[in-house]
């Protein structure tokens, strides 16, 4: 039977309580179930299950990484820095890229894509002595921090590196060994264009900004880059020698239409270089273990174990709440096609894991949609702006879009019309994502403050185009359903869009005690909107075009995943989703990464863990890069964090009202552990199974709300709080119960008569597995 077939509670249940968490939006310090222990500071000793599995994600290098995706990369969500030999010469220098992403250009009469586009920096080139032999790197995920040496003919370096988290400093510490006390470093700014002049042709009247100006201001250097636009970015940079060691500190500044990034620049490294790398190195390792403690994750597959945390480590890196959206190549940017954000499917991915992982405290769509709105009105066609939002498909990371265009940025468009292409949808499925920050703290000024607001005028622009048919249905003029090509009247991505939308709101302005105008207008449409176009091989793109060929996107299925508007529910609908999933797969020529998480994630619905583990194999091995990063035509980073949600859904479900544990494991994972895991209804979940079988589920809930567990733990079961009394619960069936949790209680389930060791401790492998990076084996 299916996880969809336990009964879900009312969505208005499922929406509920969160008046519970109300307050400022998204606070950083969510509050958690963890101990005094677990708040401790790890002890560095192999009893320590976060630094167990942490220090054995660790990426190694043995050999030279010579592009973005082999090589180590650190940042904070603004400062990013990729490292790997300076192209053309490996033996010769080794690289250290240098960008941030709130650095772009300000001309948006040339659109997002170049006049708005995220700008390069430039680079350090580590230039040592003699010609490059070997080295030997490791890129420590506890600390986050990379160290090791270059081996070179004329002897050794030794070298630690790190963007601090705070202070927003590269600082690379280095010492030489007698024969290599000569090398040096060079920066080398980069050309202030748009990355995408090196993939497409310029606009009319665009070109690249005046060259970077590097000065000495006292003894530290700044390479101060004018834009045409008005305004600057800076990069300042100082070393300072301690005996045989030499640091290397590294600031960068943006500031439009004022100057004011060279003051800030000078005083942050100026600030930063006082200190030796090592006490540098203090507060940024302790914001780390702090981040990694929040929840926990073990299982049996070594491969996928490592690249999971790599992945928690790499959203740290790129996101942060009051940081730019996410671009494609997160801050780490280089020569790409897509130069912005991307708001039909990247953004979203990029965001997944941050829920069930606990890390709400990087949450930048949830900040950027509230901070921008003012901005979404303008991307929608001027007679639409009063009542109605929208997101283009590429944005800056203050949402716009500037002119719209082909080389440009892709406008909202207007149903039914094109020019321009009418994707109208994006913004919905951004809100989605809110939705989720909603569910996962039940914080009621999200809902509040920004949800309802913003969603009621996405779901507006849709009313002001669905015209009853012959039939009786309410039906849409020809829109976009990306990336599949042509337009269509009864796009799924939209109608499904649209019935998350008009029934997210209802539950919403009922939970909030709002009166809204509009609420018969949202009734109507749940009761009248035309049926998702199928045919014989299920969901269609829409009522114009049949799904008939090979399509990367999963756009036409957002009813099944991520929104689960069509579970499976029944035999028919439990058919139509295995039909449409596997016809989907089953065109080779267009299929990318990110077909293959969305498939798991899918299969992981059906309760199909063979499945889902065979396509997120399918990514291993087809798709993702030595330092676990990806590559479509350019630089892309969605496509592994949304692989860690893939994972998230095979251990964990709690879509509508029900939290499932363990609903999709396949036969190999026996043994898995997973705590801190955070759940709609704002819930804490910890977990143990072993040889195969679940032997106890703790649930610790932040805001009261209702709490239906499928636990599957076989026959009768044990239910006790905190303190080991027994609790009263309601089985709904054999495997699933209700208890009530008040704020602050928790609930321990396990077999009846069973008490076991409810330890947080890693899981045995399987078998061995090459670590990532670039090891000789």
């Amino acid at each position: 039977m299916p996880s969809s077939a336990v009964p879900r509670p009312s969505r208005r249940t499922v929406l509920a309580t969160g008046s519970a968490l109300g307050g400022t939006l998204l606070a950083t310090g969510l509050p958690t179930q963890a101990t005094a222990a677990d708040r401790a500071e790890p002890a560095a000793n192999p009893s320590d299950p976060w630094r167990t599995v942490l220090d054995d994600a660790d990426l190694v290098w043995q050999r030279m990484p010579k592009t973005w995706y082999e090589g180590p990369f650190l940042g904070n969500g603004f400062l990013g820095s990729g490292i790997y030999a300076e192209p053309g010469a490996a033996a010769k220098a080794v690289r250290f890229n240098i960008q941030h992403s709130e650095v772009q250009d300000h001309r948006p009469e040339f659109g997002s894509l170049f006049g708005l586009a995220r700008l390069p920096i430039g680079y350090f080139t580590l230039e040592p002595v003699g010609a490059i032999t070997g080295l030997d790197w490791r890129l420590a995920l506890h600390d986050a921090e990379l160290s090791g040496t270059i081996t070179t003919d004329k002897g050794t370096l030794a070298l630690r590196a790190l963007v601090h988290n705070d202070r927003s400093v590269l600082a690379v510490e280095v010492t030489p060994s007698a024969g290599e006390r000569g090398f040096r470093w060079v920066f080398h700014p980069a050309d202030a264009i748009s990355p995408r002049a090196a993939f497409k042709p310029l606009p009319d009247g665009y070109r690249g900004n005046p060259p970077a100006e590097v000065t000495d201001y006292d003894g530290v250097t700044a390479a101060v880059q004018p834009l045409l636009a008005g305004g600057r970015h800076v990069t300042a940079w100082r070393e300072r020698s301690r005996g045989r060691t030499r640091t290397l500190y590294v600031h960068v500044a943006h500031s439009h239409p004022r100057t004011t990034a060279l003051d800030r620049a000078l005083r942050s490294v100026r600030a930063a270089d006082r200190l030796p790398y090592s006490a540098l190195a203090v507060d940024h390792r302790a914001w780390w273990h702090a981040y990694y403690r929040k929840s926990f994750l073990s299982l049996p597959d070594a491969r996928i174990q490592r690249f999971y945390w790599i992945q928690l480590y790499k959203a740290a890196s790129a996101a942060r709440r009051d940081a730019p959206v996410m671009a494609t190549s997160g801050p780490w940017l280089e020569p790409t096609p897509w130069p912005n954000t991307w708001w039909n499917l990247n953004a979203q991915l990029e965001y997944w894991l941050i829920h069930g992982s606990n890390h709400l405290e990087l949450d930048a769509i949830t900040r950027a949609l509230s901070e921008f709105r003012d901005n979404l009105a303008k991307e929608v066609a001027p007679p639409y702006r009063t009542d109605s939002l929208g997101i283009p498909r590429t944005t800056d990371p203050h949402l716009v879009n500037g002119a719209a265009g082909t080389l440009t940025g892709y406008g909202v468009g207007v149903p039914g019309q094109d020019p321009p292409t009418p994707e109208v949808g994006d913004l919905t499925w951004a809100l989605h994502n809110v939705w989720l920050s909603y569910r996962h703290t039940m914080n009621e000024s999200i809902l509040r403050d920004v949800l309802f607001p913003l969603l009621r005028k996405a779901v507006n622009y849709y009313l002001h185009f669905l015209e009853p048919g012959p039939d009786g249905k309410l039906h849409l003029p020809a829109t976009f359903s990306p990336e599949y090509g042509g337009n269509s009247r009864d796009c799924n991505y939209d109608l499904m869009l649209l019935t998350w939308g008009c029934r997210t709101l209802l539950e919403s302005a009922e939970l909030l005690g709002i009166d809204d105008a509009l609420a018969p207008r949202w009734r109507e449409v749940l009761a009248k909107r035309a049926p998702y176009p199928t045919d014989t091989n299920g969901f269609m793109i829409g009522a114009d075009i049949p799904f008939a060929k090979s399509h990367r996107h999963y756009s036409h299925l957002l009813a099944v995943y991520p929104l689960y508007e069509v579970t499976g529910r029944t035999p028919g609908e439990l058919a139509l989703i295995e039909k449409s999933l596997a016809h989907w797969v089953g065109f080779e020529g267009a299929l990318q990464g990110y077909t293959f998480t969305g498939a798991a994630s899918m299969s992981a619905l059906l309760g199909k863990g063979e499945d889902a583990l065979k396509y997120l194999g399918e990514l291993m091995t087809r798709f993702i890069q030595p330092n676990t990063m990806y590559k479509e035509s350019g630089p892309v980073i969605e496509t592994p964090l949304s692989a860690a949600q893939s994972l998230h859904d095979m251990v964990c479900q709690s879509w509508g009202g029900v939290i499932r544990v363990f609903p999709a494991l396949p036969a190999a994972w026996a043994d898995l552990t997973v705590h801190g895991f955070r759940t709609q209804g704002a819930f804490l979940l910890s977990a143990a199974r072993q040889n195969g079988t679940t032997r106890w589920v703790r649930l610790s809930s932040e805001a009261g709300a209702p709490c239906v567990v499928r636990h599957g733990i076989t026959g009768p079961v044990d239910v006790r709080d905190g303190r080991g009394r027994p609790l009263r619960y309601t089985d709904i069936d054999a495997a699933t119960l209700q208890v009530t949790l008040h704020k602050g209680e928790s609930a321990l389930i396990t077999a009846e008569g069973d008490r076991p060791d409810l330890s947080v401790m890693p899981v045995r492998p399987n078998a061995d597995a090459p670590r990532w990076g670039l090891p000789l084996a």
